[in-house]
């Protein structure tokens, strides 16, 4: 792992004054500093790829949006079970699959 781009990471999210960076930024940073510290990250990453899978960018995209679900999904299981927020971000990411798949099969 590359210790300047985790430096970096860490500073640009002291820098965005936000408790979660969200979009392409935040998918960047959170990806990455998950690597290093999957529990301290873990739960921001699943919840701006749920976020991501219902952005303007991939909603007619069905394939990449269950892709960026699944990942959430894995990265919420990865989380151990006495994280605070592993139930609340794996609730939110199953929906959101159970949801997509539900489209899925009206347009069918």
């Amino acid at each position: 792992m590359d210790q300047d781009m985790v430096m970096r990471a860490r500073v640009e999210l002291l820098s965005a004054n936000r408790r979660v960076v969200r979009g392409t930024e935040g998918l960047r940073i959170y990806r990455l500093l998950t690597q290093v510290q999957p529990e301290v990250y873990g739960s921001k990453l699943a919840y701006v790829l749920v976020e991501a899978s219902a952005s303007l960018l991939v909603q007619e995209l069905p394939e990449q949006r269950l892709a960026l679900l699944d990942e959430a999904v894995a990265v919420a299981s990865a989380l151990d079970t006495t994280n605070p927020y592993r139930t609340k971000v794996m609730a939110m990411a199953l929906a959101a699959r159970r949801e997509l798949e539900g489209r899925q099969t009206q347009g069918m």
